[in-house]
């Protein structure tokens, strides 16, 4: 029972049926109730005009007949099948015997005289086929074979022709058919209760089922919405309110899916974009204890130097050759200081300044700069350039680019090597490339090569006197300029190159 309660409570379909098939079963039953009173009802005030109208004809007759001549009209009358039986009264109310005219029958004068008032009271029936006349105590019911019969009754003043007594004649009509009326619907009725039963149960179904599917649709996409599932498809649409407020959930829900994603391409670009701040800023972090550790190096030998020489110990006494050496130790922490303060440029630039230039011409200035280090160690520089190549961008800072990349292949080439510069046009732009002969890379060294202070052991050490700021600086700078640094061993050595 409580899950029966818990269904009925929780489903539409369920009330709408149960509601429907009520209604419909209290509708029929009440229809068939209204008939069953009112149609005998009906019924028997036809009946009764019918007998008022052959006893008003009848009692035309009796105005223009005498008493002792009415014998006839009154067989003629009981005689039709409406009339069941009359009575005749005086007008002090006492009963008169109905005239006859049969004399085997006839009334005594010892059975009525003028004037007797307890003189008894018969009704009077003709018979039919033989024409008796039969008495019969006057009811609102006769027992027949042992079922109750309705009668009729309507009561009429006259008087006889001849006469100014007024007399009240009585007429009773048959009504056997209203009892058979009323027992035909008391039989028909547990037929009719099974057949409105069903017919509601069919119809409260069929109507459940109509009105309710729609509901349970829109009912079902809501919970589907509710659950961020909106890739349902609108099926055909309906023309009524249902209809439009179907369409309205399916606009609604591609304004939802719509905006969903657009948060969640926003989310997901914020945190990219978190990520990358936070590796920006573990790489600053990096950076600068790198930049701390690089510093401390030189610093903490040139203090221990100057120490050493103040006090005079040792070997600092020779206070002309530690000076010299705390010189070119100073000159390299101004050289670091120098790059600490482009890459501190290049990390705060907003953009870059265009400018158009041919640096062709800046590769052999660089060159031309570097002539007695290439000449003392005997280096073969060869150069495959265009006459002249312009682009745009910052002629300071890509001049600084071909300076590292050229002065790293002079520096790191052994005595007596060579150095290729090459530059060819390649579909709008230009592949430089810088090759020296000489120790190569390890292979495992080259995604760290770019970083700042990072340095490859063997040849490429703080001994050579690197920085470990070059590289990280190219990669910056041509990155500013939509390119990239990339580095390769050859069976020489090593080549850098990029395309601008």
């Amino acid at each position: 029972m409580g899950k029966l309660r818990k269904k009925i409570r929780e489903s539409l379909s369920t009330k709408v049926f149960l509601v429907t098939m009520l209604l419909l079963s209290a509708m029929g039953m009440l229809a068939y109730g209204l008939l069953a009173v009112l149609m005998p009802r009906t019924y028997s005030n036809t009946l009764n005009e019918n007998l008022d109208r052959l006893a008003k004809d009848f009692i035309s007759e009796l105005k223009l007949t005498q008493y002792q001549d009415s014998g006839g009209l009154f067989a003629q009358f009981l005689q039709m099948g409406e009339i069941s039986s009359v009575e005749l009264y005086a007008e002090n109310g006492v009963q008169v015997p109905v005239p006859y005219f049969q004399a085997d029958r006839a009334y005594s004068a010892e059975v009525y005289e003028e004037g007797d008032a307890q003189a008894p009271a018969p009704s009077c029936q003709m018979d039919g086929a033989e024409g008796r006349v039969q008495q019969e105590a006057t009811a609102t019911y006769t027992e027949e074979s042992g079922e109750s019969s309705p009668i009729l009754s309507n009561s009429y003043y006259f008087s006889f022709q001849g006469e100014k007594d007024r007399y009240m004649l009585k007429v009773y009509g048959e009504a056997g058919e209203l009892a058979e009326l009323q027992a035909a619907f008391l039989r028909v009725i547990p037929v009719l209760a099974c057949a409105v039963l069903g017919a509601s149960l069919l119809a409260s179904w069929l109507y459940s089922y109509v009105i309710t599917k729609p509901v349970l649709k829109i009912s079902r996409i809501s919970q589907e919405m509710s659950e961020l599932k909106l890739d349902w498809q609108l099926g055909s649409p309906r023309p009524d309110e249902l209809g439009k407020l179907e369409g309205s959930l399916h606009f609604l829900s591609q304004k939802l899916a719509a905006a969903i994603f657009d948060l969640q391409s926003a989310n997901e670009k914020l945190t990219e974009d978190i990520a990358r701040e936070k590796a920006l800023e573990q790489a600053r972090l990096d950076f600068f204890s790198a930049v701390s550790h690089e510093l401390k190096t030189p610093i903490t030998i040139i203090k221990g130097q100057l120490e050493g020489m103040l006090l005079g110990v040792g070997v600092y006494q020779d206070h002309g050759k530690y000076l010299a050496r705390a010189l070119e130790i100073a000159n390299t922490l101004e050289r670091m200081v120098q790059e600490l303060l482009t890459v501190a440029r290049l990390e705060t630039s907003q953009g870059s300044r265009e400018d158009r230039f041919d640096w062709v011409k800046l590769v052999q200035g660089y060159l031309g700069s570097q002539e007695d280090l290439i000449a003392q160690k005997e280096l073969e520089v060869r150069c495959s350039l265009p006459e002249e190549a312009f682009l745009s961008g910052n002629q300071m800072l890509m001049e600084k680019v071909f300076s590292n990349l050229i002065g790293n292949a002079i520096k790191y080439t052994p005595q007596g090597g060579e150095i290729l510069i090459s530059a060819c046009a390649q579909q709008g732009k230009y592949a430089f490339s810088v090759e020296n002969t000489g120790a190569q890379i390890p292979e495992e060294s080259f995604p760290k090569l770019f970083d700042a202070f990072y340095r490859v052991e063997q040849s490429r050490n703080r001994g050579t006197g690197g920085s470990g700021l070059g590289l990280y600086i190219v990669q910056k700078i041509l990155g500013q300029h939509g390119s990239v640094c990339t580095v390769a061993n050859t069976e020489k050595g090593v080549k850098f190159s990029f395309f601008i």
